[in-house]
Formats: structure tokens, C-alpha cells, sequence
């Protein structure tokens, strides 16, 4: 029994650091950037406007913000219903609580009309 105490802790003393690549595919501090779809959007609606690049940090921050407080609402309604697995119905619950009615109603609808479009495919 000693033999194996020994060796680790000398596995422990020895580990080398990780070293962080820094990635250019354009995610900052664990968040997600998406120009790219609300520029696409944006030209599917009105094709012959565009955006300033302050305006779409400020879309950009707005929808990370939303993500983060759909997730931890789905994350808490998971964890209330004592599960292990994070559901569709826990997401869609936890839209209903955070938007308002009739936007939470698009939202769902929209929602599962994307889910039902990529099981498909």
C-alpha cells in the first residue's frame, strides 16, 4: 500500500499546467457571437438596411443575456423536478416564465417548429 501512496503523490507534484490556445474563431470569454445570424435575419426582412457594428454588440450581448437566463431558469425548473436531464419542456417552461405572454407564445411556437425541422433533416 505504501507503493501506490508514493507514486501518487509524486504523479500530483509533477502534472504540467495546460496551456490555453487563444482560438480566432471569434468566441470571447465563454460567449457566443452571433452577427452572423442576426445579420441574416436582418437581410431576409429588410434586405437594403444594415447594422452598426455597435448596434450588433449590443444585439450580441442582449441575446447571450437571454441564453443565460433561459438556461439557469431550465436549470433550476431541472433541479426542482429532481431530474438528471434537461428537457424540451423544461426550456419551454422556462421561456413562459421569463418573456412576456405573447412573446413567449411566438417563441415556443417558433421554437418547436425548429426542433420539428431539424429532427427531419
Amino acid at each position: 500500500m505504501a507503493r501506490t501512496t508514493t507514486k501518487n503523490k509524486r504523479c500530483r507534484g509533477h502534472q504540467k499546467a495546460i496551456s490555453k490556445k487563444k482560438s480566432h474563431s471569434g468566441i470571447e470569454s465563454g460567449r457566443r457571437n452571433y452577427s452572423l445570424y442576426v445579420n441574416r435575419v436582418l437581410k431576409e426582412v429588410v434586405p437594403q438596411k444594415g447594422i452598426s457594428s455597435r448596434t450588433m454588440d449590443i444585439m450580441n450581448t442582449m441575446i447571450n443575456d437571454m441564453f443565460e437566463r433561459i438556461s439557469t431558469e431550465a436549470c433550476s425548473l431541472m433541479c426542482y423536478r429532481k431530474r438528471c436531464t434537461l428537457t424540451p419542456e423544461d426550456v419551454q417552461k422556462a421561456v413562459c416564465l421569463l418573456l412576456p405572454e405573447k412573446l413567449a407564445k411566438y417563441a415556443v411556437a417558433f421554437g418547436t417548429e425548429a426542433v420539428q425541422r431539424y429532427v427531419r433533416s
